[in-house]
């Protein structure tokens, strides 16, 4: 017997392992979350278990660190987005014209993106931010100023300028780019029009630049609801709460505490608040690029 598979049936038979696998990916890890985020289980007394409800649910939103980690979680995406777009377009602007050295200026300028989080929070602790060696105690003994702690004094400021100074060169590739296709018949005409530079960036440029703006806010936003690995290298949450976000909490409770249902619960809560963030990002960067 002859079987005939037409060429749609055959591209869907190609897609489904792929498919099927992605799919297992996704879901067995979310329904294992789901599970333990019902049930009391610690991992220093696995025995003592039983169905917990929404009571761990409950125990993690009425944690002493929970409001703090989701002020200080909002504080860092949105002043890491705001610091990333104003210098990446700023650097893109300045760098959108030939002079000598360029692709050298350009090289440099993007190459602290490919440093992993790990050395990036080192190399600030340690080189820039140190109250005894660091760079910033120099300047600050060569005036004759007060070295400042930033982990302990400024812990929220110390990773945001840390993580600015890694994702602006992201911000600046994307503009960067953006501005190549920028129409230079219009600049030129508003030049013989008299506009002068600022004119030109904000009713030309800036408008220009409008999607990629929504493009980078939306990557942005999702991977910096996510910091953790800045956050346990330089202030390990502290002091107090004033260090800890959203993921640095429900590490706490994992790995720190041994409570895999509450962490599981932290967990099913930052999706629901990451799908949440997702949804309207898409709907505005939709509507951004149809326009």
């Amino acid at each position: 017997m002859k079987f005939e598979l037409n060429k749609s049936t055959v591209m869907n038979l190609l897609k489904a392992p792929s498919i099927i696998v992605l799919f297992l990916w996704m879901i067995v890890p979310l329904s294992m979350t789901l599970y333990f985020s019902v049930i009391r289980y610690n991992l220093l007394s696995p025995m003592d278990n039983g169905f917990e409800g929404l009571g761990n649910y409950e125990f993690f939103m009425t944690d002493a660190a929970f409001m703090p980690a989701i002020l200080n979680s909002l504080i860092l995406v949105v002043s890491i987005i705001v610091v990333t777009i104003i210098s990446g377009i700023i650097l893109a602007v300045l760098i959108d014209r030939t002079f000598p050295g360029r692709g050298i200026v350009r090289v440099m300028l993007i190459s602290p993106f490919f440093i992993m989080p790990t050395v990036n929070a080192l190399l600030w602790k340690n080189m820039f931010m140190n109250p005894v060696y660091g760079m910033f105690a120099f300047f600050s003994n060569t005036f004759g100023l007060e070295p400042i702690d930033w982990m302990s004094d400024y812990p929220l400021v110390s990773i945001i300028i840390m993580l600015s100074w890694q994702w602006t060169p992201f911000a600046l590739l994307i503009f960067m780019t953006a501005l190549q296709s920028q129409d230079q018949e219009q600049k030129e005409a508003a030049e013989l029009d008299g506009a002068g530079f600022f004119a030109k960036f904000y009713y030309l440029t800036l408008p220009h630049l409008s999607r990629s703006i929504a493009i980078v806010i939306m990557i942005e936003m999702i991977f910096h609801l996510s910091i953790f690995a800045e956050i346990l290298i330089t202030t390990g949450g502290g002091p107090g709460n004033d260090g800890t976000n959203l993921t640095y909490m429900i590490f706490t409770n994992a790995l720190l505490n041994f409570d895999v249902g509450i962490a599981s619960a932290g967990g099913v809560f930052a999706i629901i608040l990451a799908n949440i963030v997702a949804y309207f990002l898409i709907k505005q960067v939709g509507k951004s690029l149809m326009a």
